[in-house]
């Protein structure tokens, strides 16, 4: 049915010149303030104007690589390899239906069908003779995703001083309050979905632990309300109600991006110092070979008909194929996103 993969990703700037043209794709009519924009291009100037997102995609795309028979392309939304640009060398290449994993493990606008609208555009640039792509479903819950992060866990939580009043704090994209509202086919999705990611990264990681979820890496205007806490906001309070020391880990993400790197190695990790707070910040995935190993189930699921696999997953969220139609509208024009 499938004649090859695609690893469908964000992208990053390579390069100090790629910065601002790449800011500039990722925030396009999203009404993002340019003391913003600025403020995000000294983040990657700070690593030499080099994200390490794309060299992260090029090792799982090596991963993954190695465990199946399926030629795998790599294609970004925001740089190069610009998607347009591998579906062109996928239909040189003899390539008529594919399958495109996503670096997003969860439901909403910017997280899943934005990808799709991606993969649609980038099939229309390329015309008629485009193979066709179907997207592999959500991974929120998949025991290849929770268990790398459980075990991030565990080992960022040994490298705190024993005792005293510890807490986890799992962070995600914040997102405007309005796409949270119409993430999934009947709203709330990604909220959801991530809190049920937490509740299971907990139950195997840190069980005696409480936990909360908050927010990260906000870039809209002020005037749009966004998904709250921030991160720096919640370990604020936590200190103020006693709490000495946090494992802060990245569930809404798959590797240790810019984001990641910039938002709680840094800001985070500072804000804890300030505090007075043990701070520990768990790995992501990245090419964990439970991660690598889930992709090629993804794909062995969706090859074999849905009625006769078993699909591989920890939560009781529902889960699909292929997305309603009217699943997670677009924002408004001119809307932050």
């Amino acid at each position: 049915m499938y004649d090859a993969l695609l690893l469908v990703s964000f992208g990053g700037p390579e390069h100090p010149d790629d910065v601002l043209p790449f800011l500039a794709n990722v925030t396009r009519g999203r009404g993002v303030p340019p003391e913003r924009l600025a403020e995000v291009a000294e983040h990657y100037q700070h690593f030499g104007g080099v994200s390490p997102i794309n060299q992260q995609c090029r090792a799982l795309m090596g991963a993954i690589q190695e465990g199946t028979d399926l030629p795998v392309y790599w294609g970004n939304r925001n740089w190069h390899p610009m998607l347009a640009d591998t579906v062109a060398q996928m239909r040189d290449e003899g390539v008529k239906r594919a399958l495109a994993f996503v670096t997003s493990a969860y439901g909403g606008y910017s997280s899943c069908r934005q990808y799709l609208e991606d993969i649609a555009a980038a099939r229309a640039a390329v015309g008629p003779t485009a193979p066709a792509i179907d997207k592999l479903r959500h991974f929120h819950d998949h025991p290849g995703f929770v268990e790398p992060h459980a075990d991030a866990v565990r080992a960022a939580r040994a490298t705190l001083p024993p005792g005293g009043d510890l807490r986890v704090v799992f962070t995600a994209h914040s997102i405007p309050t309005s796409m949270a509202a119409t993430a999934g086919p009947d709203g709330g999705r990604y909220e959801a979905q991530l809190n049920e990611t937490a509740a299971l990264v907990s139950a195997a990681g840190a069980p005696d632990l409480p936990w909360d979820l908050v927010w990260q890496s906000r870039s809209g205007p002020p005037h749009v309300p966004w998904l709250e806490p921030d991160v720096n906001d919640h370990l604020t309070a936590l200190a103020e109600r006693g709490v000495t020391g946090v494992v802060v880990s990245p569930i809404g993400f798959v590797s240790d991006h810019l984001e990641v790197i910039w938002d709680l190695d840094n800001e985070a990790a500072s804000t804890a110092k300030r505090l007075g707070l043990d701070y520990a910040r768990a790995a992501t995935p990245g090419t964990d070979p439970r991660f690598v190993a889930m992709v090629h189930d993804l794909v062995r699921e969706r090859v074999n008909a849905p009625e006769s696999v078993r699909r591989s997953r920890l939560g009781t969220l529902p889960l699909w194929d292929t997305c309603p139609v009217g699943c997670c509208p677009p924002p408004r024009r001119g809307a932050a996103q």
